[in-house]
């Protein structure tokens, strides 16, 4: 998509918004543009979690062991995490509607393949093209959103993305756990499809663009680094999920490894590359240091919420004996409660800013962990829901103005590439959660084991030390919450806030 293609429909809309809204809301072809790329990206983000409560049936439909079946949900973080840092460059090189055409035919593609897999391995490449296109609608939808809308607007605008990008993955398990109890495993593909065909045809008749294109070359050696460097700790982390009574594979430390050295070298070569303003990934947002704070304080939030997004199901089906439908039934009402506290949130943080909302959010959170830290192999499933409840509380209050405060710090330009970032970075705090929960519960579920408990004890001993050690990390969540500004942020003109 050239500039000059582009440029009457951006002049049009900009007429129209000096004419017909006022300076606090969209007009009304900005709002359907957001509209359009909420729905959408709900729709694929709610896949990123929802394998999780499928995998015991699709082992045994496919006769694969329990480390091959985690990959169907491994290799769509790892997928994203690779894909993500890329789409700074692309936000930039076309405009909305092409951005949303292309992210969608990837994931209709996908879930098309996987809908009809004769197998693991069709049904692992369907979900990596389904990834693909989910890697650019959460970065895409940021962007648009903080493009459009005006400062003044932005938490309400904002809480609206929270649900996306925090109930989606909570509610992924809840609607799988529902599909599996009438249908096959395939459905909770073929129930997609035609919301993602509909989104394709309505996007591409009626969605604008909004985004101005301007010209950026890529470079390969970032991509590659890029590649190396994201994916290399993802799957790192996600081999730590497999421990076992032999330990850590040698595969999982040269993963680490290598992706750690690519890291460091893919940040040095941005850095040099931002002088002359090609980075693949501008890191110069980091010089806000609202952003940093905000970003660092949401990679905390999504270690906790993937960590015990494994955790609760594998306490509420193996410790307390549910089936997988009560269980996705006692996750669902915190689900629901992040979405409908976010709109509210974001109400309020348009009018009393950040910080009178992280506090009692990061309190929350921490009383919900140390909660879940009380839970017994006899404990009441209403006091998980309780303290899951609470969390959903805590989280609801911290997503959007985190979202919000960390973007509205930087300049328009580089809008894309902070939205590349913590998309990025959500995916690799996401993987590290998963990593940290899982590995604690399996070492002392073995070590419990070997020193002659029962297998639901041992289980029992193993989530209570995971959720011991997520418990005090969540300590740090409150002096991190102090260190937000207070106010509102209306947008920024340089670097530093």
């Amino acid at each position: 998509m050239t500039e000059t293609s582009t440029a009457p429909l951006r002049d049009d809309a900009a007429a129209g918004k000096a004419a017909a809204a006022p300076p606090d809301r969209m007009n009304p072809r900005d709002r359907l543009a957001v509209t359009v790329l909420l729905v959408s990206t709900f729709v694929v983000i709610l896949n990123e979690t929802i394998m999780g409560v499928a995998l015991p049936r699709l082992m045994e439909d496919l006769a694969i062991t329990a480390s091959t079946a985690q990959w169907l949900t491994t290799a769509f973080m790892l997928t994203m995490a690779v894909v993500i840092p890329v789409t700074g460059f692309v936000l930039q090189r076309i405009t909305t509607r092409p951005a949303f055409l292309l992210a969608m035919t990837l994931f209709a593609t996908g879930t098309l393949i996987c809908a009809l897999a004769p197998g693991f391995v069709v049904l692992l490449a369907g979900r990596i093209v389904q990834a693909s296109g989910t890697a650019i609608m959460l970065p895409l939808l940021m962007t648009t959103v903080m493009t459009v809308t005006p400062p003044a607007a932005r938490g309400r605008t904002m809480g609206n993305i929270s649900v996306v990008i925090s109930v989606a993955p909570a509610i992924g398990p809840t609607i799988s756990g529902l599909i599996l109890s009438v249908l096959s495993w395939r459905w909770m593909f073929g129930l997609v499809l035609p919301i993602a065909v509909v989104a394709i045809v309505l996007g591409a008749m009626r969605l604008p663009n909004v985004t101005e294109p301007r010209y950026a070359k890529v470079d390969v050696t970032s991509v590659i680094l890029s590649a190396l460097g994201f994916g290399g700790i993802v799957y790192g982390l996600a081999g730590f999920g497999e421990i076992t009574d032999g330990g850590v594979a040698t595969t999982t430390w040269i993963s680490l490894g290598v992706g750690a050295v690519a890291l460091v070298l893919f940040v040095l070569r941005q850095r040099s590359l931002a002088r002359v303003d090609d980075a693949l990934l501008d890191l110069r947002v980091f010089s806000s240091r609202t952003f940093a704070v905000s970003v660092a304080l949401l990679a905390g939030l999504m270690v906790s919420l993937f960590g015990v997004i494994i955790l609760l199901p594998i306490y509420a089906q193996s410790v307390l004996g549910l089936t997988t439908l009560q269980t996705g039934l006692l996750l669902l009402p915190g689900g629901l409660l992040m979405g409908l506290l976010a709109p509210a949130v974001g109400r309020a943080y348009d009018k009393v800013g950040p910080r009178p909302l992280l506090v009692p959010g990061a309190i929350a959170l921490s009383l919900a962990l140390w909660g879940f830290v009380l839970l017994q192999p006899d404990s009441s499933p209403w006091m998980l829901l309780a303290a899951h409840l609470t969390m959903s509380a805590g989280l609801a209050l911290m997503f959007t103005p985190l979202f919000t405060s960390a973007l509205g710090s930087l300049p328009a330009e580089r809008y894309s590439h902070g939205s590349a970032v913590v998309g990025t970075l959500q995916q690799v705090a996401g993987a590290a959660g998963t990593a940290l929960f899982v590995t604690v519960l399996t070492a002392q579920s073995i070590a419990l084991a070997d020193g002659g408990a029962s297998e639901v004890a041992a289980t029992a001993g193993g989530i209570h030390s995971a959720f011991l050690v997520g418990a005090i990390l969540s300590l740090v969540a409150l002096p991190l919450a102090f260190a937000v500004p207070r106010e509102r942020v209306e947008g920024a003109h340089g670097g530093g806030h």
